[in-house]
């Protein structure tokens, strides 16, 4: 498969130029494929930092209460509780490799100093800029 792209060059500065984009049909045929696959499995597998855990009474609490302060300090990135048995944890951010977690572990760790780096089997797409 290839697609070609002419652009026609301008020889005045009031004139409008044309793109004229040749692709095969088959590129149209595997993005719908690929939009298809990627609504039915909205998850890959990637990174989140771990900013929180703990069992017990308020655990809980103190969950729902760090998560709120996390998405205060940070609110363009997600964060999540979640809990597996007797933990209470809170992970934060999509992340697609664990040099992108690291990086942001850095910006965090003065507010969040015993975060970790965890890897997880599904994490949501990362949002594009």
């Amino acid at each position: 498969m290839f697609c070609f792209l002419n652009n026609y060059a301008q020889t005045d500065a009031s004139e409008v130029g044309t793109v004229e984009i040749v692709q095969d049909n088959r590129i149209n045929t595997l993005l719908e494929k690929h939009k298809v696959i990627n609504e039915k499995y909205p998850f890959i597998e990637g990174y989140r930092i771990q900013i929180y855990f703990e069992s017990g009474n308020y655990s809980k609490k103190k969950a729902g209460d760090i998560k709120t302060r996390f998405q205060n300090l940070f609110p363009e990135e997600d964060a999540y509780i979640i809990f597996q048995e007797p933990y209470y944890k809170v992970r934060v951010g999509d992340f697609r490799t664990r040099l992108d977690a690291q990086a942001f572990l850095q910006k965090i760790i003065a507010d969040f100093p015993n975060a970790f780096v965890v890897k997880e089997n599904q994490i949501n797409f990362p949002k594009i800029d």
